[in-house]
């Protein structure tokens, strides 16, 4: 009777409370739990835990690629204020090209280090509680990602930012941002800058692997064909199951 009221229960948020159409999806579910078809508590907290892994693991395969930040959306732009230094160091003889080869460099570095990220949201991942998986599933298309956001960003950060030090240090990035500064401040009449972009890197490099992420489990919702297990199929079918009947109303 339990896991009978809690598919009940998930049915009433993602339908818009209709009448008729809540009547045919409980109908539908009783059914269901008569023949042993009911989802179990188990079930749907392994099956948000397989969505989120298959979010993570593609989100940081893609970005961890060569140009997997540096050629697509996630491209990391540089600060206003460090575009206003390249902007005016571009007119300095030899230096024509100073912005696109700082931020080929800063990518590359974040491409370096994504992949560092995938442990940190795999434990996050086993602290899951059903409470959790129950609010993700019954919240938006993005709940799961926010959930991840919530718990993971500040490991996440203090781990990658090391990680993207390195890796910027390994393409050369912080030594040409160096050498810009340097060169920048030597032009008359400038006010003398030295922003630090580590931090700014990590936020941007994090902030495009949380949309990976999200991105794929909002496809992962909407999308039958990308359900690879039983397990998705069955957790994710309530959705489709209210969006269809809704449909015929």
């Amino acid at each position: 009777m339990k896991k009978i009221l809690l598919s009940l229960s998930v049915i009433l948020v993602l339908t818009s409370c209709d009448p008729k159409l809540l009547g045919d999806i409980a109908t539908t579910v009783l059914e269901q739990a008569a023949s042993g078809g009911a989802l179990t508590d188990a079930q749907i907290g392994s099956g948000l835990k397989e969505a989120l892994n298959i979010g993570i693991s593609n989100g940081v395969d893609v970005l961890s690629a060569e140009n997997g930040y540096y050629q697509s959306a996630y491209k990391i732009l540089l600060p206003p204020e460090a575009q206003k230094i390249t902007q005016r160091l571009s007119k300095v003889p030899g230096f024509s090209d100073v912005e696109e080869v700082l931020l080929k460099k800063i990518n590359r570095g974040a491409e370096d280090a994504a992949v560092r990220a995938k442990p940190i949201f795999v434990s996050a991942l086993r602290n899951m509680t059903f409470t959790d998986a129950k609010n993700i599933l019954l919240g938006e298309s993005n709940a799961a990602t926010t959930y991840l956001n919530t718990n993971t960003y500040n490991n996440l950060y203090s781990e990658f930012n090391p990680v993207i030090v390195k890796s910027l240090d390994k393409f050369s990035a912080r030594q040409y941002w160096r050498n810009i500064v340097k060169n920048y401040n030597k032009i008359p009449l400038v006010n003398k800058v030295n922003p630090e972009l580590d931090q700014y890197i990590t936020d941007e490099a994090l902030k495009g692997l949380f949309s990976m992420v999200e991105l794929k489990e909002k496809d992962i919702r909407s999308n039958i064909s990308s359900r690879t297990s039983d397990v998705l199929r069955k957790v994710f079918a309530l959705q489709d199951q209210g969006a269809q009947l809704n449909g015929g109303n």
